[in-house]
């Protein structure tokens, strides 16, 4: 099914990590003599090409990290539609969520088709002439902690509300468990086609999330603010400043990311691993 196979690792892995990594390329490459990287990883088997080749040669992209490291590779290579396979080598990992334990069934039921193929949405912010985007979520702040900016959100052209907080979040379902679960935003199935908007340490004591479609545009007014500016984050990257009186423009991106899941693939499992749901918490006060 994949006959060329891009690889991506996190930016330091750890001596304990280069050894594991070893074992993993050494089970795919029973599979395959094709995998590459752009970068010279230092590992047999694993050959050294340049962004553009890589982008046109490899049918899969595979990500040996944690949620970070795949959506970095994912805004890396977005353009190219190449499927991504997350391989857990972190701590809390939904969108990585092969364990380095069963990633040989894994690669083996890959290769002979048995695997789901899910696309996700990703979010459009436009402002000041720039253009970003992100898997997870875009972040308006006050650029100053614990102070408080003013601003008013428009969906398809109708003012829906104007607040004072330490800002707003803008999620994708598959950012709804990231940061946006930390402010308070419901969990979202990643099949729906919504946004999770969240006011941050709202100073309305009745300002609750709010989930729309993702094909209604949306507006954010900054109106003032503890600086002369705010700031943009998208999926925790680098604070972009933008001045009051500017509006941000959010939308959905037209393209969006192909991500690779075993086939016994479970949302719900994976709620239950990863954030603890279903605990036995009086087996725990025994010990």
């Amino acid at each position: 099914m994949f006959k060329n196979i891009g690889i991506v690792l996190k930016n330091s892995p750890t001596s304990g990590d280069s050894s594991v990594l070893n074992k993993l390329i050494k089970v795919l490459s029973s599979k395959t003599e094709n995998i590459f990287s752009i970068d010279d990883v230092n590992i047999d088997r694993v050959k050294t090409l340049n962004i553009e080749e890589f982008n046109d040669l490899v049918d899969l992209i595979i990500v040996f990290g944690g949620d970070g490291t795949l959506l970095g590779a994912a805004r890396k290579f977005i353009n190219s539609q190449t499927p991504i396979l997350g391989i857990n080598m972190g701590t809390v990992g939904f969108l990585t969520d092969v364990n380095i334990e069963n990633f040989e069934s894994v690669v083996k039921d890959i290769f002979e088709g048995n695997y789901i193929l899910e696309e996700r949405s990703l979010v459009k912010a436009k402002f000041a002439e720039q253009e970003v985007f992100g898997l997870n979520e875009v972040l308006i702040h006050s650029g100053s902690y614990a102070q408080l900016m003013r601003y008013r959100l428009l969906i398809d052209y109708k003012t829906v509300y104007e607040q004072r907080s330490d800002g707003l979040i803008v999620a994708t379902p598959t950012g709804s468990t990231a940061y946006a679960l930390s402010a308070g935003g419901s969990i979202i199935h990643p099949e729906l086609n919504v946004w999770n908007i969240i006011p941050m340490m709202s100073q309305s004591l009745s300002s609750r999330p709010l989930v729309v479609s993702n094909k209604k545009s949306m507006e954010i007014q900054l109106i003032e603010g503890p600086l002369d500016h705010a700031m943009v984050c998208v999926d925790g990257q680098q604070d972009i400043p933008i001045q009051y009186n500017e509006s941000i423009y959010i939308s959905k991106k037209d393209s969006s990311l192909k991500i690779i899941h075993p086939s016994n693939n479970d949302f719900y499992e994976a709620c239950r691993e990863k954030l603890g749901w279903s605990l036995d918490i009086t087996a725990k006060k025994n010990h």
